[in-house]
């Protein structure tokens, strides 16, 4: 692995600025989409899916634990694998418990749903010591609805807003390989409800499960966003807070 180049101050400082003005444009795309993503339309969901939990039967509804918008991953993990997905565990390892808290603070829930029987879900979980909410959808039409288990015997094959003969034409020729089936693909789905209505604002699939990091970037996949208006503040730090748009470019 190759280092980076020896350079002077000068140059390191220009090398910089040019940089800063290519992460500002990226920032402000960044908004915009995200601006974009929050007027997408919005789907009821009008079936009534049945999950396992550790308290026992649970509807879509009750994953938002009384919250206003809900956070779905999609978290790889077979009926007959005694593990998760090591990609999907990699992701997990980082749910701390403030990132949850900062979640619940903008009303919003961040669950996984898996199509491992509960038993298996909940022994892995122990054993990785996690804390969040994890349910099984195990006999439920979920992960094929949301296109993260690929089975065409149960439903067509679809994934990253593909069908099976397109991902074909692209080279991914095991979407169309039956014996292969059933297989899991990782992906995040995002909710919404109004009273008792639930409805579904967005999924992300692929690569694009990478780009959540902190509770801002969950959160700005969501219907609502960030939540957040800045006051003016008082005393010392204002003229600093002030500036504070310049900041975020």
């Amino acid at each position: 692995m190759s280092l980076p180049q020896i350079a002077s101050r000068d140059e390191w400082l220009a090398a910089r600025t040019a940089l800063l003005a290519k992460e500002k444009a990226i920032t402000r795309q960044r908004d915009a989409l995200n601006a974009e993503r929050r007027n997408l339309p919005m789907v009821e969901i009008d079936k009534a899916y049945v999950f396992e939990g550790p308290d026992g039967p649970a509807s879509l509804l009750d994953l938002f634990e009384d919250r206003r918008q809900l956070i779905v991953g999609h978290f790889m993990f077979d009926p007959s694998w005694d593990d998760g997905c090591p990609s999907c565990s990699a992701g997990a390892d980082e749910v701390a418990q403030g990132l949850l808290d900062h979640l619940h603070a903008r009303d919003t829930t961040l669950a996984y749903v898996s199509r491992a029987p509960l038993a298996k879900i909940a022994d892995y979980k122990a054993r990785k010591g996690w804390t969040f909410p994890w349910y099984s959808s195990h006999g439920s039409d979920f992960n094929y609805d949301f296109h993260v288990t690929m089975d065409e015997s149960v439903a067509p094959v679809e994934y990253n807003y593909r069908s099976a003969e397109e991902h074909a034409r692209a080279g991914a020729t095991f979407f169309t390989d039956a014996a292969q089936q059933p297989f899991e693909m990782p992906g995040a789905s995002y909710f919404l409800r109004d009273d008792e209505r639930v409805f579904h604002t967005y999924s992300t699939f692929a690569r694009g499960t990478e780009q959540t990091g902190g509770s801002y970037y969950f959160l700005d996949l969501t219907a609502l966003g960030r939540q957040e208006e800045w006051e003016e503040p008082e005393g010392r730090a204002a003229a600093a807070h002030a500036a504070r748009p310049d900041f975020a470019e």
